[in-house]
Parts: structure tokens; sequence; C-alpha cells
């Protein structure tokens, strides 16, 4: 047995979670806990973890914390039978890095609880099962949980992920933090069970679209104008929410940007993404309002809480262009969500010493916050709702964010307004690929090929995708020179179908020839076009009625296990709550061979097209456009095709 190892002041930690067992369950936990171990070592070990239990709500197992430092290494240095293994525990390893990850010491990387295991021993099961693992074995993964080894085929996945997934009516905030506490299931957010996080890096990209579109619809930009004098104002600077001050420099607005957690916000200034820390409110808005009058690109962040950034914007009378929030709301009863009126350090006593009184902290925050808001639109501002679940939990809160429908939110998502109308439908998602070689040549080199594929793309790509592909072309020319690297060597940009399938081609014979040096892995962030079922998020732009279904979701989990992927995982609940959404991810690695070919033409087709059958089967005119340029182009696909209903047909019906 390792020594006991104690807190590390070095990194951020969860809050601690209110104790939500019974007796019964608490001891079901300890037992469920100690059945990873040898009987011998129970008699010590229950002893520690049930002191974890009362004091974190959790067992985090902090004794079985590896000694050594949690980071990518080259791929050459993992020590298992296989490349494919070698990559995931590579792979695993980056999740995990206190540089990129949110708590990295509670194993979550993002989102305030989106986590890849629950303690520790799991890691390291995982990664022993990693190690002896060949190409005849698939390991099954329950909720950060190693079910084991099992018997399959080369052409397996070689791991299988599902988190989170439980009955449907047992689908809610309180079973989730049972269940947690309990040590029975977990939230895997997006990308951090899926072990396909690579940091803010991955949806500044999304997030600079966002922006530049919403700039283009709301206020009439053109197409190659940039965002001088506009201020952008919103929350969140941890993990992944920081991308947004990236996002915006890249843009050339002015962010205004709240976090209350100084240590997440100092932490973001020092790796780069944040341009300044501000701690007074009047002397940020000062600052806010000479970079807009002199046109700076520049991003400031505001230690504090955002309502009162609202309410002394309003006060002073200045009214941003912009305004959204990347608060952690699909968290709020577990520190995701911190109220007006107390520090951060105050918010997590509260927190801990008295939960109902947090709660009722939280909903009364949340109607000063959308309030404050709805009179800034009023005076000009543009709001959108950034899928964390704001106007959810601030209407379950009772504040004023419903349409005149009651139906509604008055407020679009920007996937409704923006990413799905303009992205998703045509096809247009996150593809992101690691250099598993750690190498900054290799990377280099793969930012050139793809943007060789983007521009040759670029002049033969109809009008309506051509800006697509231009926007994506500026972004891969400059994205060494915005220092967005945290962690492994990854990228990321936006690519269809066509781009997807171009790219991972021209990296798997650039690996053959020796011009990248090691595989690459291949994968995207499951905010995309097919692999999410999230009605106020991914599939808000549906209007068919299906926006609420999943099946979309678990069919693309399901398609890219048997097309190839060397993994997969299918999620409940990614950014935006336990049971508000299902969500599928992919690992692809290629090492430039034959089979690898096979598996990028594979994967990658249908890993998009099933998403845009399902749109354009809902009638997204997008959609529909570009399913029948991809049977145009391949003699195999032959999806069902919706007919339109003139108007006065169903008016005939239903006036």
């Amino acid at each position: 047995m390792p020594e006991i190892r104690g807190l590390d002041d070095t990194v951020d930690h969860a809050p601690r979670r209110p104790s939500v067992l019974r007796a019964s369950e608490m001891r079901e936990a300890l037992s469920n806990a100690l059945r990873y171990f040898p009987k011998d070592w129970h008699g010590e070990l229950s002893t520690e973890f049930a002191d974890e239990l009362n004091a974190y709500g959790h067992i985090y197992m902090h004794r079985f914390r590896p000694s050594y430092p949690m980071h990518a290494r080259p791929i050459s240095e993992y020590p298992a039978k296989i490349g494919q293994a070698s990559a995931i525990m590579m792979m695993i390893q980056n999740n995990l890095d206190p540089a990129l990850a949110q708590y990295p010491h509670e194993l979550v990387t993002y989102g305030g609880n989106g986590t890849v295991f629950q303690n520790w021993i799991q890691y390291r099961l995982t990664m022993a099962y990693l190690a002896k693992m060949n190409q005849d074995q698939t390991l099954v993964m329950y909720s950060g949980h190693p079910l084991g080894l099992f018997p399959s085929s080369p052409d397996a996945p070689r791991v299988i992920i599902t988190n989170g997934m439980v009955v449907p009516n047992y689908s809610s905030q309180a079973e989730y933090e049972r269940m947690s506490a309990m040590g029975v299931s977990q939230y895997g957010q997006m990308t951090a069970g899926s072990y396909m996080y690579i940091g803010p890096q991955g949806i500044v990209h999304g997030t600079t679209i966002t922006i530049l579109n919403a700039a283009r619809m709301y206020l009439g930009l053109a197409t190659d104008d940039g965002l001088g004098g506009v201020m952008f104002v919103t929350s969140g600077l941890g993990g992944m929410s920081g991308a947004q001050a990236k996002a915006a420099v890249i843009t050339g607005a002015v962010a205004v940007i709240a976090d209350c957690n100084e240590f997440a916000a100092k932490k973001c200034f020092e790796q780069g993404w944040l341009s300044e820390l501000h701690y007074d409110l009047d002397g940020i808005i000062d600052r806010a309002l000479d970079a807009k009058q002199n046109c700076e690109a520049v991003s400031l962040g505001y230690v504090g809480n955002v309502v009162d950034l609202w309410e002394a914007l309003y006060e002073r009378g200045v009214c941003p262009e912009l305004g959204s929030d990347q608060t952690s709301l699909h968290n709020p009863w577990l520190g995701g969500y911190m109220p007006v009126g107390f520090s951060y350090d105050e918010g997590l006593e509260l927190l801990e010493a008295d939960p109902p009184k947090f709660r009722e902290a939280v909903e009364a925050s949340l109607v000063r916050h959308a309030d404050a808001v709805n009179k800034l639109t009023e005076s000009g501002m543009h709001f959108w709702d950034y899928g964390n679940a704001f106007l959810l939990e601030a209407g379950k809160a009772g504040a004023d964010v419903m349409a005149p429908d009651g139906v509604s939110f008055r407020y679009p998502s920007y996937v409704e307004d923006i990413m799905g109308p303009m992205c998703f439908d045509f096809g247009f998602g996150p593809f992101r690929w690691v250099c598993t070689s750690c190498s900054d040549e290799d990377l280099a080199a793969t930012d050139r090929i793809a943007a060789d594929e983007l521009h040759r793309l670029a002049h033969i790509a109809p009008a309506e995708t051509r800006l697509q592909y231009l926007d994506n072309l500026r972004w891969i020319e400059q994205a060494r020179e915005h220092g967005l690297v945290v962690g492994s060597k990854a990228r990321i940009l936006y690519a269809d179908e066509i781009g997807r399938r171009a790219i991972a081609s021209a990296f798997n014979r650039a690996i053959s020839e020796g011009v990248v040096s090691a595989p690459i892995v291949l994968g995207r962030d499951h905010h995309d076009v097919g692999g999410t079922d999230s009605p106020y998020r991914e599939t808000a732009n549906i209007k068919d009625g299906s926006m609420f279904t999943a099946d979309m979701s678990i069919q693309n989990f399901v398609g890219d296990a048997f097309r190839g992927a060397t993994w997969v995982s299918l999620h409940n609940g990614g950014g935006v709550g336990w049971g508000e959404a299902i969500n599928g991810g992919f690992g692809l690695i290629i090492d430039g061979s034959e089979d690898s070919e096979m598996r990028i033409q594979s994967v990658l087709a249908w890993d998009v097209n099933n998403g845009i059958a399902r749109r354009a089967w809902a009638r997204n005119p997008g959609s529909i456009a570009t399913i029948e340029h991809a049977m145009d182009r391949e003699p195999l696909l032959d999806v069902t095709m919706p007919n339109s209903v003139d108007s006065e047909i169903l008016d005939s019906h239903f006036n």
C-alpha cells in the first residue's frame, strides 16, 4: 500500500459535496470502495475512506493518487503491448494534467463535475488493463469503473465507455448526487469521461465562430469585418469557459469576463488565455470603455461575481453590444454557480454548512442575474444562451426568461440561432487531432497539411459553405501564433464530412511517408453535428418535435463502434446536466496504414452523415441540400428524404 497522501494546495480542489446519503447508503458506499482491495487492507482503508466520505461527500482514494507527474508523454514511453492502448493511456493522462484539469486530484477535468474516473484506483486499474491489452481484447468502462478486458477482435473498438447511463426515471440531479456519492455512476461531461479533452483550445475555435457570427447576425457586420469597438460581456474563466477570452481577442473584440474563483482566473491569465486581470468593478469598466474607444482586441478578467458586473454596467449606463454566460449551471447546487453577495470561499462554506440555504441563495441570484441581463437587452444588448443551462435554471428559479408563448425562452440558444443553421446543418463541426509524438514539429506539419486541404476545398466548395472553409483556413493559418496548446500537442478546426475525410487521409499519408513521425489520434468534441441530442443546445434548431429524442446520439455511438473507431463513448448529460442530454464520442488512432485509411473513410462519413440525415428529416434546409450532395458522391448512401407540405393545407385543418 502506498503512503497516505494529503491534499496538495498547489492545485485547485473541488467543492466539498454536502452529505446526501442515509446511513445505510454510506455503509454501501464504503463497501463499494473497499471491494477493490484485498481483505487484509480493509481495516486501515475503511477508516480512511469513511473519513473521506464524511469530509468530501465522496471517496476519492487520495492515497492511491500516483506520485509521478501527470501529463501526456510521447506514445513510445507507455508500457503497452499495442500502440492503440498507448495512445489511450496518453489521452487519459492529458485529461488529468493539472495544467488542463479543473480539479485534477478529484479527477475532474472541467465543468465542475466532468469526471474521468470516480476514484484513483479506477485510474490505476484502467492503466494496468491498457498496458496488457492485445488486439483481440476490448476494455469495457462503466462510469469510470473498468469492468475488465473481454475477448473481441482487431476490428472491434479497444475501449467502450459509458458514463451516467441510468434508467430515465432516475436521471435527476438529486439521483446523480446520490449515485456519485455511492461510487456507482459518474458525470462524464462530454470530452472528460471520453479521454478527448484538449484544454480550452477544444472550444476556442467554436467560440470564435460563435462570436463572429453573432456580430454578423445581430450587429450587421460584414463577413470581412473584425469586431473592433465591440464589447462582449460574459462569465467563466475556468476550463472550457476560459476559451472565451482567447476567442474574443481573435475576433478583435473587447471581452469582459467575470469569475469569482480567483484560482481559476489567475490560471487562465498565467497560461496566456486572458489579457488582463482586474479586481475593481469601476476600474475594469473604465478599462473596457477605453479599450472599446481605441478598438483594442483585449480580454479583461474580473475576479468577482458576474451579477455584480451586469448590475454595475447597467447602473453606469454602459450597454455592451454582445452578452452571454458560461457559468457551470448544469451543476448549480454543487458549486457550479456561486450566488451574488458571497465571495467564492464564503459560497463554498455555505454549500458545506447549509445546502438548502445555498440553493435558496443561488435561486435568488439567478433572478437578479436575469433581471440585469433583461434591462441591458432592453437597452440594446444582444444576448444568447450558451447552452450551459443558464436560462433553464433561471426559469426554474422564477426569473423572467420566458418568451410570450410561455414555452420557449426569450433568448435564443447559440445553436438555435448561430451554430445550428450556419454550421451543424451543413456538417461543420469540431474536428480535432492529437500528435502522439508530443512533438511541436509534428503539430506544425499537421497545421500545414490541414491548411493545404482547406485551401483546395475552399475553391471548389458551393457558395453556402465557402465562407465556412475560408473562416477555418484563416483560423488554422493563425493557430500557432495564438499559443493555443496546453498539454498534448493538439489542434481543432471546424470541418464538414468532406473536409474531415480529406484532412485525415492527408495525415495518414504524411505518417506513412515520415512527414509526421508518429500516429495521430483523430476525434471531435461531442458538441457536434450528430454526436449529441440536447434540446437546448446541439439540437435546439430541430423543430419537428424530435428535439427531446436521443436516437441520433445512440446510433452515432453504435455506428462508430462497428465502423472502425478505436474507442467510443456514450454519456448522460454533457454540458447541460444529467437528464438533459445524451452524447456520444469517439477516438480513432491512425498510423499511416491502409487499415487506417479504411477506418477514416468509414467512421468519418458515418459520424457526420448520421446527424445530417436526422437534421434533413427535420426539414432543415441546409441539411437537405447537404445530404443530397452526400448521396450524389456515395452510391451506397440512400437516405429517407422529407416531403414539404403547403402551409395552406395545414392551415385548413389547424389555423
